[in-house]
């Protein structure tokens, strides 16, 4: 790797294993020292600079307040170690902190993100490159070397350097863990404090803190054998495979199909040849296997970290998981945490969770999971939505705050975390659980009950669902079918397109589990926010309003024609429901009322049984098609109100934005007239129309919806207990008369009216 600096420096061509094994080798030598680790980093800053023919090397430790300490140098002037601090962000070093990303300039004082710190004296040097010091999935410094000259930095050696920072983050954690450096602030807290979150699976729990820190130290990071490496991993590998085979077989997979699923694509994500030989190539270049599959772990992270794409987010939490399991299994573990050592009231805080990782847990002492990041489709959240487990996601910096054993309640209802709860909040939690307790039990006594108000108006109770596991809730709540069944969702937990035959079999179960219920089966809602990694496309600049739902099964026949074939194979003599999303105008619904003609035709020409009867239905959520409802009326069964993204389109409001996500109403004028003047068309027309969307499933908006003439609403299986309990609280006459000239102002909500209206009728909302 050495060559003598000056003149035009190019980047050192294919320094190979074997100059990086001995880089590698005299950084393992200083680490094993008995020095104070301020000077091993010394020794490495220099050493590092010689190696790679480079004027500097500094290596900067982020610092309480999120700033960036000069802690060791060569090349810069000595003076400004532990005095130069750059905030995150600041500057070509504050930039790699702010992204977790390498930087190779070879010309750096012409990037815009260049920023000039005299008191260096750096000014002689042009190139530069840069790498994040990352441990834990957190960046906890910058690794930089610097050339007098320009110089173009090979990816071998941005890899090398790579390499160099994960050895230093091990050391630097080595010193806060002494406590001759303060990484973060001290906590020692033992003050009450309140997390706010966003409820990923509603309900109430209270219990004592786990924290999941399931990594393993990883203290040898050189190897001296790189073939007994290697056979280490393959040991290891192979007992991944088998621990991962015995989570298949075991009772909880068994009683949860869903997480069936999830574990054979993960079965899948063990046995990626690419995943393998990757962590072999850094074994080769002189790493412990624990330390080689930590590398991968961290390179997988940085590319995928920043993407917007929410499935390519899961799959970096897939792969993070396989990542940890195979490092334990390095370290002769086959857990992260022993059952029997969990307090009987579990509450588990976790920075990210994988699914395996969940179910590893014992279900009978888990109370509530509680994350630093977190999202509602991702395949933790859909187990942990099977096992009935309270969750609050997106509560950064919990970790840090929470010890062992604290004692936390966990409101997933409304989105917040209490850590170490005074008195009154935990006397205010009793007050809650007793309350939601009689609340069941009066819902339960109720589920057979018709949803009937005061003056004898049915409404019809459904649930949303997208799993076998949600159909368990269909009869234990009474609820009156699945208004909309979610087809993609299986999908999105597979590791390839499933075929006809797959599809079929799933539909079949799901009208077994209806037992004569109806079942709208929504075709295809990919796109957007649900995406498909086996399923390519180009990236756009805003997926909702983009190549989506059924705008992507017109596009692709051949799979909206498979999946119409499955439906239609699996009804054979019951009825089936066929609902199209995104209907944007009526020439789209023709289009795939065609396509579901054509697949109706070739099964009876080879004898196939055919639905006993079929309905077709759309989806209403772009407002465009409002203005077509006549020809759309007469050519549907029934129609199905989308209000998430109808509110979306109408208000011009992304939906996922925080910024935006309180702006707008659902129970403001303009949305209320929109559905006002929707359901008078429908009834005019005789087409039954439902609404799916979250209002149907809060009572205080499913209240305006069936004054507005809304008589079927779907919902998630939580809420048919509460919108039950409002509807049979409920005279609907006198609504429909108070709400008539209300929706006609230019109020910015009725919520507070509406409210007001509920607390003087006495209605349960």
């Amino acid at each position: 790797m050495n060559r003598p600096p000056g003149g035009d420096v190019p980047g050192v061509d294919s320094p190979g294993a074997s100059p990086s094994r001995r880089l590698l080798a005299r950084i393992r030598d200083i680490m094993a020292e008995a020095d104070p680790r301020q000077q091993r980093l010394d020794r490495i800053v220099r050493l590092v600079a010689g190696e790679m023919v480079a004027e500097v090397c500094s290596c900067y430790v982020r610092r309480p307040g999120d700033v960036l300490e000069l802690f060791a140098t060569v090349g810069l002037n000595p003076s400004a170690v532990h005095r130069t601090r750059l905030r995150i962000g600041e500057g070509l070093v504050g930039e790699v902190a702010a992204t977790g990303r390498p930087l190779a300039l070879a010309d750096a004082r012409s990037h815009p993100g260049f920023a000039y710190r005299p008191e260096t004296g750096e000014d002689p040097y042009q190139s530069l490159m840069g790498v994040p010091i990352i441990r834990g999935g957190r960046v906890r410094g910058v690794l930089v070397v610097q050339n007098r000259h320009r110089r173009h930095y090979h990816e071998e050696e941005v890899e090398t350097l790579q390499t160099i920072a994960m050895v230093v983050a091990e050391l630097i954690a080595g010193a806060v863990a002494r406590g001759e450096m303060a990484w973060h602030e001290a906590t020692g807290n033992i003050m009450p404090m309140r997390f706010a979150g966003a409820s990923l699976n509603v309900g109430l729990a209270r219990g004592l803190a786990v924290p999941h820190r399931p990594q393993v130290t990883i203290r040898d990071l050189v190897a001296e054998d790189p073939k007994k490496e290697q056979a280490r991993l393959e040991t290891a590998i192979r007992g991944m495979h088998r621990s991962l085979d015995a989570l298949l077989a075991n009772s909880v997979a068994a009683d949860m199909p869903e997480s069936r699923d999830i574990l054979e694509a993960y079965r899948m994500f063990a046995e990626d040849r690419g995943w393998h030989a990757r962590i072999g190539e850094f074994i080769r270049a002189g790493l412990t296997a624990e330390a080689a599959v930590q590398r991968v772990r961290e390179d997988i992270a940085a590319r995928m970290e920043h993407s917007t794409d929410p499935y390519l987010v899961e799959r970096l939490l897939d792969f993070d998981d396989l990542a940890n399991r195979l490092v334990l299994h390095l370290a002769g573990r086959s857990a992260a945490t022993e059952p029997n050592a969990l307090p009987a009231d579990t509450v588990l805080i976790a920075r990210t969770l994988g699914p395996t990782e969940l179910l590893e847990y014992d279900q009978g002492r888990l109370r509530a999971l509680v994350l630093e990041a977190g999202s509602a489709t991702s395949h933790t959240i859909i187990i942990a939505k099977a096992m009935d487990i309270p969750v609050v996601g997106r509560c950064p910096g919990i970790l840090a705050q929470v010890e062992p054993l604290d004692p936390v309640i966990v409101d997933a209802d409304d989105a917040q975390v209490f850590v170490r709860p005074t008195e009154d909040i935990q006397a205010s939690f009793e007050q809650h659980m007793a309350l939601r307790a009689e609340r069941r039990r009066r819902h339960a006594a109720r589920s057979q009950l018709p949803a009937e108000s005061r003056d004898g108006v049915r409404v019809s109770l459904w649930i949303n669902a997208g799993l076998l596991a949600d159909l368990g809730h269909l009869h234990h709540t009474g609820a009156d079918g699945i208004g909309l069944y979610r087809t993609e969702i299986p999908f999105m937990m597979r590791p390839s397109f499933p075929d006809v035959a797959a599809q079929a079999e799933l539909y079949c179960q799901v009208l077994d589990e209806a037992k004569g219920r109806p079942v709208h089966f929504r075709t295809l809602d990919i796109g957007s926010d649900k995406a498909l990694a086996y399923f390519g496309r180009a990236e756009e600049g805003n997926p909702a309003l983009g190549w989506r739902a059924l705008r992507i099964g017109l596009d692709r026949p051949h799979l909206l024609r498979q999946q119409l074939r499955a439906m239609i194979r699996a009804a054979a003599g019951r009825p089936l429901d066929v609902l199209f999303p995104m209907v944007t105008e009526v020439a789209e619904l023709d289009a795939a009322r065609h396509l579901l003609q054509l697949e109706l035709a070739a099964a009876e020409a080879v004898g196939s049984p055919l639905p006993q009867s079929l309905r077709i239905g759309a989806m209403l959520e772009v407002p465009a098609v409002m203005w077509q409802l006549p020809a759309l009326l007469s050519r549907v069964d029934f129609v199905a109100v989308g209000s998430n993204d109808l509110q979306q389109y109408l208000f011009a409001s992304d939906r996922g934005d925080p910024e935006l996500a309180q702006r707008y109403d659902s129970l403001s004028p303009p949305m209320l007239a929109l559905l006002h003047y929707l359901v008078r068309q429908c009834d005019a027309a005789g087409v039954p129309v439902s609404l799916c969307g979250e209002m149907a499933g809060r009572p205080l908006d499913a209240m305006a919806l069936v004054g507005l003439g809304f008589r079927h609403l779907s919902m998630p299986a939580g809420a048919v207990g509460p919108v039950r309990a409002m509807v049979r609280s409920l005279a609907v006459a006198p609504l429909t008369d108070y709400l008539e000239p209300l929706i006609g102002g230019s109020d910015h909500s009725l919520r507070l009216h509406l409210r007001a209206y509920a607390r003087d009728h006495g209605v349960e909302a």
